[in-house]
């Protein structure tokens, strides 16, 4: 198995934005350690940011400061910033070329938000024949309230994790993974 570490759209939109993360506790620092583990183990490591250029779109606009990378995430070595402008990671950009020509057969996910962008990810990588490992505690979510409900951050999240492990991922803690990427 060959892995890269997609670290998705951990923008300051999520830290001091309109949409911060409350949930799992500690998933930014997890996702940093999944980086420092993934640097330190020689698995190439995919930063996203996602854009919105929707006329006035309130969220992910570029240039603005809540669209920035967070800080501890722009400064840690990454081999590849890639930018999209839809929740999934492989539309109309060229991520599955990147991974392919790396003979990378396997993504692990981290980042924000669980349900939406890391979760549509990982389910364009299975259709697309990658292996996928999803990091349980290096993404996270916030509560939402809309016409059709309310859900809290942690009911939201655990049912993206369930899912994913019922046929699209191995989920799994940051510990676990480091762990066995230490054991080789």
């Amino acid at each position: 198995m060959k892995k890269a570490l997609l670290v998705i759209d951990v923008q300051n939109e999520y830290f001091t934005g309109a949409l911060p993360v409350t949930h799992p506790a500690g998933s930014f620092a997890n996702i940093l350690a999944a980086m420092d583990a993934a640097t330190a183990n020689g698995i190439p490591v995919v930063v996203v940011r996602h854009s919105s250029d929707r006329p006035g779109a309130g969220s992910f606009q570029p240039g603005t400061p809540a669209w920035d990378l967070h800080p501890e995430v722009a400064r840690r070595p990454h081999d590849l910033l890639l930018e999209k402008q839809l929740p999934g990671s492989f539309t109309n950009t060229g991520l599955e070329a990147w991974l392919r020509e790396r003979g990378i057969d396997t993504i692990v996910i981290s980042g924000y938000m669980t349900q939406m962008c890391c979760d549509t990810t990982a389910r364009q990588a299975f259709h697309r024949g990658f292996g996928v490992e999803f990091l349980s505690d290096a993404t996270g979510t916030l509560a939402f309230t809309n016409s059709a409900g309310s859900v809290t951050a942690e009911e939201l999240h655990r049912a993206v994790l369930v899912t994913q492990q019922l046929m699209f991922a191995t989920v799994m803690t940051t510990a676990a993974w480091i762990s066995v990427l230490e054991k080789g």
